[in-house]
């Protein structure tokens, strides 16, 4: 016997993505690059939740200057400076209420910026945004329901304090839903 006839005969080994034989390897899909065949995500501003959560912040700004009661000369600063000054008996004193309105209206407006900048998803901004949008709307609910929803009760202040719930909202829905824009050219690494 010669040397050639005593080595065992070689099979070729399949491997997931070769191609078979003959085949043109162009063809095969599976020995592509991810990034040559994913579609683009652009990378754009969410602009009107954006605006919804500026608007928001602004909304808050506007009720610390104006009267929350109508039958109380008592700004929304008044009000928050005794929510502060009363910090260890908040929920005793029910003065919680303004301190979560204005201070969630607050990071509502700085959650209002990154959303006018160019990003692949806002949706965890959303995420955050409508978090604090669900505590404003339960600090404005709470005094709603104890005045058993009488509106003439409240100032004009309050009514900022509901823009600020209401916008909030609006605004932290549309950015957690705004999906993210895939483009039809596979993206340029």
């Amino acid at each position: 016997m010669t040397e050639r006839e005593q080595e065992p005969a070689t099979t070729a080994i399949p491997v997931a993505g070769a191609s078979p034989a003959g085949a043109h390897p162009a063809s095969d899909d599976a020995t592509a690059p991810p990034w040559a065949t994913e579609r683009a995500v652009f990378r754009r501003p969410d602009p009107l939740a954006g605006l919804l959560l500026v608007l928001a912040g602004l909304a808050a700004v506007a009720s610390l200057l104006l009267r929350w009661l109508d039958d109380d000369p008592a700004t929304g600063l008044d009000w928050v400076g005794r929510g502060f000054d009363e910090f260890g008996d908040l929920v005793g004193t029910g003065l919680w209420q303004p301190l979560v309105i204005v201070l969630g209206g607050a990071v509502l407006l700085v959650l209002g910026v990154p959303m006018l900048l160019p990003a692949r998803s806002h949706r965890v901004w959303g995420g955050i945004a409508l978090v604090v949008g669900g505590l404003v709307c339960w600090a404005v609910l709470v005094p709603l329901i104890a005045a058993d929803w009488d509106l003439g009760a409240f100032g004009p202040g309050f009514w900022c304090a509901i823009a600020v719930a209401v916008l909030g909202l609006l605004g932290g829905l549309k950015a957690l839903l705004t999906r993210p824009r895939y483009g039809t050219e596979p993206a340029r690494g």
